[in-house]
């Protein structure tokens, strides 16, 4: 019996016992002519979605007319705002967490009535409040991938360092010490990337994440509306985010003893694989690719640094969520999917599938055996995210953000203002 199966069986009969109490009071009807046909749509890879389907038919037959349908991240936008522009569309659609506010007008919201507040915050992981407002739930957690921090154990043993940092703070000297350049500052081997933003994979995420870490969530509801709290954060001192911005940017900073890495690397993920970087952030879900494409690289994985004050233990998050088209010709069948979706079972069996950490609390309060399993649930309980208002157009306000200071066209105050400014204006 492999290490999995132990864990499943474990955690299984674990949540049995919780999960009969917690979902007794969730109204649903699980006859085959109450459920019906639901069709649900996603940018999820359909080779997961169907497994995971086949898998809920073989434990109740109720759910043999449900079906999923993948559509490509490019496409998914206009081809479901045209058809319920039609009256068309699915029944449930995965809803990110990067695309609540482009998509909240096209959902009929969960009512507290049948879905309590006080169930979901049992129930799901903290960054699943996104998902929350005052008129209802608008989507279900489904999916996590947090961030994480992938390591080259040879660089360090060569290095004579131990492990890597655990607090932001350690990475001055870990940096000094573990960064080879020769006498024209060529980078050799780097310790870290952080500084630039088209040749780092994840820049965005990594910058939410420091930024989060200070306290500020970026942008806040306020009733129905939308607030950017970027600059000043929710005490209105601009001083934090400015902080983890200098942080950040310090990397390329060639004048820098901490001077790690440049635009003209190649991408951080290759230079990872290719052994020249010491640590690389990626989500839980690269690790197979990892593995895949150098089957030789020496490497470990570890939770994300945090600030050495700890206030806020935190990590980025992708998450997926199961929404309700409000043009749904079978609300009540979506709904009855979505909840057999996010039930024990189903989460222990996508974990399976996937290798990405459960959203549930329940689950993740047994830390299972395998040691990269390990490390994933206790950053899928630290994940959080931010209401994005387009994550295009942010990408975009982020990355000239950074080219910004680097190239010193502005001072870091006015960069971080401006990108305060132009992620409100997409609010209007």
């Amino acid at each position: 019996m492999s290490q999995f199966q132990i864990i499943l069986i474990s955690v299984f009969g674990f949540f049995i016992l919780v999960g009969v109490v917690l979902f007794a009071g969730f109204k649903t009807d699980r006859s085959i002519q109450n459920i019906g046909s639901v069709e649900i749509w996603g940018t999820v890879d359909e080779r997961v979605i169907n497994d995971v389907l086949h898998d809920l038919v073989d434990r109740d037959e109720s759910f043999e007319k449900t079906e999923y349908r993948q559509i490509d991240d490019s496409d998914f936008d206009s081809v479901l705002a045209e058809a319920m522009a039609e009256g068309e569309g699915p029944d449930l659609f995965f809803l990110p967490q990067s695309k609540i506010i482009k998509h909240q007008n096209k959902i009929l919201p969960i009512p507290y009535e049948t879905f309590s507040i006080r169930d979901f915050k049992d129930y799901f992981i903290e960054e699943g409040e996104l998902y929350l407002t005052d008129n209802g739930i608008l989507a279900l957690p489904f999916m996590v991938d947090p961030l994480l921090m992938y390591w080259n154990r040879d660089i360090h043993t060569r290095m004579g360092v131990s492990g890597p940092p655990y607090y932001w703070d350690s990475f001055f000297t870990f940096t000094k010490k573990v960064t080879e350049k020769d006498e024209y500052l060529n980078i050799l081997t780097s310790a870290v990337a952080l500084g630039g933003y088209e040749n780092i994979v994840n820049a965005k995420e990594i910058l939410l994440t420091l930024i989060m870490q200070t306290g500020n969530p970026i942008s806040v509801r306020d009733g129905e509306n939308l607030e950017i709290i970027f600059e000043n954060g929710v005490n209105g001192q601009s001083i934090a985010t400015e902080s983890a911005i200098r942080f950040y940017t310090g990397f390329s900073d060639p004048a820098k003893d901490i001077y790690s890495w440049n635009s003209s690397l190649a991408n951080s993920k290759n230079v990872f694989l290719s052994g020249d970087l010491a640590l690389y952030f990626g989500f839980a879900s690269e690790m197979e690719d990892i593995q895949n494409k150098n089957p030789n690289l020496n490497f470990d994985v570890s939770f994300l640094p945090q600030t050495s004050d700890v206030k806020n233990v935190i990590n980025f998050g992708k998450m997926e969520a199961l929404a309700i088209n409000k043009g749904s010709k079978n609300p009540a069948g979506a709904y009855n999917v979505a909840t057999a979706l996010i039930q024990g079972d189903t989460l222990l069996y996508l974990n399976k599938v996937t290798k990405l950490p459960p959203v549930s609390r329940i689950i993740l309060a047994k830390e299972p055996i395998d040691p990269y399993q390990s490390i994933f649930f206790k950053a899928a309980l630290a994940s959080r995210g931010f209401l994005d208002i387009d994550e295009t157009e942010t990408s975009f306000i982020f990355q000239d953000m950074i080219k910004s200071v680097i190239s010193g066209r502005r001072k870091l105050s006015e960069a971080v203002s401006r990108a305060d400014a132009e992620m409100s204006e997409l609010l209007r």
